[in-house]
């Protein structure tokens, strides 16, 4: 800032001054913990084998519940899709014309909670029940169709919960024209309450396995710090604080949290790929193509490494916090 005289204020000179210094101390702070980063790498690598234990068990912590998150998101497939599930039948009354129906169908897919309306015609919904039922031959001898005109009615995917498909059932009966709306609602409240109960399950056992990596990670950096017992009372004695020794243990951890998702991600893929052919051969038999596992989702997996390197991060401070104050120069 300049003043009325033309010269420059205090403020203006000191706020000059002070950007280059916070500029230094940041690119210090970030040298410094970039140091510590591959430093800590270095020291895991120094025991690949101890390392790769450690990383393992926390691979198959964190596996197990990754690989039940998986297989319970491909559900609606093993369970033969989910959207076909939900179809609503509206057998419609006879003698209800061709205008009529188009007029239904119209305001039917104007509904929120629908996604998609079908029109069967009777003479289309015969020629399939000839040609699938094998009574073809004794159905041409019928004088009159006597089937009705159809609607499939697809619910919409943020409308597809039992309570909302009850609430539409109610709706759809509402229609003068309709003569019988079917749907198996009970196969669908069966559904959701195994896949809650699945949900609550992976819950749980993801629950106890997180509080087991934080565990597994925290004996380990207990070890190392007892490991280094000397080294950290002779860094306290010229004068190093704990922030500074601290450092290393938590980038430790945060390595060991980081290679265990990576263990993680391959053991579930792997086990996805194993169990892939026998839902694909028991999808043969049902003639459909539903069954099937695909690999982990990008989005699943970075999911798993950021809660990994977290529980390692966290694990680590625990861990360094307890221990580091038992540790003073006599």
């Amino acid at each position: 800032m300049i003043d009325k005289h033309g010269s420059e204020t205090t403020s203006s000179v000191q706020l000059r001054q002070l950007k280059p210094k916070l500029s230094s101390r940041f690119k210090e702070f970030f040298i410094r913990h970039l140091q510590v980063f591959f430093y800590s790498l270095g020291l895991l690598s120094r025991a690949p084998f101890a390392t790769l234990l450690t990383a393992s068990a926390l691979g198959i912590a964190l596996a197990l519940p990754a690989g039940l998150y998986v297989i319970l998101d491909h559900a609606s497939q093993l369970s033969g899709d989910i959207n076909s599930i939900n179809q609503i039948s509206l057998f419609m009354k006879k003698g209800t014309s061709e205008k009529k129906l188009q007029q239904i169908q119209k305001e039917l897919n104007a509904y929120p909670e629908i996604a998609q309306v079908q029109h069967i015609n009777r003479e289309a919904a015969l020629a399939e029940f000839q040609q699938n039922s094998g009574f073809g031959n004794a159905l041409k001898a019928l004088k009159n169709n006597p089937l009705p005109d159809l609607l499939i009615v697809n619910p919409s995917m943020t409308h597809n919960d039992p309570e909302q498909i009850n609430q539409l059932l109610t709706r759809l009966k509402q229609i003068k024209q309709v003569d019988l709306v079917q749907l198996d609602i009970q196969w669908l409240q069966r559904l959701y309450a195994i896949l809650h109960i699945g949900q609550r399950g992976i819950l749980i056992i993801g629950s106890l396995l997180a509080l087991a990596v934080l565990l597994i990670v925290g004996n380990t950096i207990r070890l190392a710090i007892e490991n280094r017992r000397s080294e950290i009372v002779v860094m306290k004695l010229i004068g190093a604080t704990n922030s500074f020794i601290r450092r290393p243990f938590l980038y430790t951890g945060f390595w060991y949290g980081l290679l265990g998702s990576i263990i993680a991600i391959l053991l579930v893929n792997l086990s996805l790929i194993i169990i892939n052919d026998p839902l694909t051969h028991l999808s043969s038999l049902y003639e459909s193509e539903l069954f099937s596992l695909g690999l982990m989702g990008i989005n699943t997996s970075l999911s798993l490494i950021a809660s990994g390197c977290l529980l390692g991060l966290f694990g680590a401070r625990l861990a360094v916090g307890k221990h580091l104050k038992e540790i003073e120069p006599k």
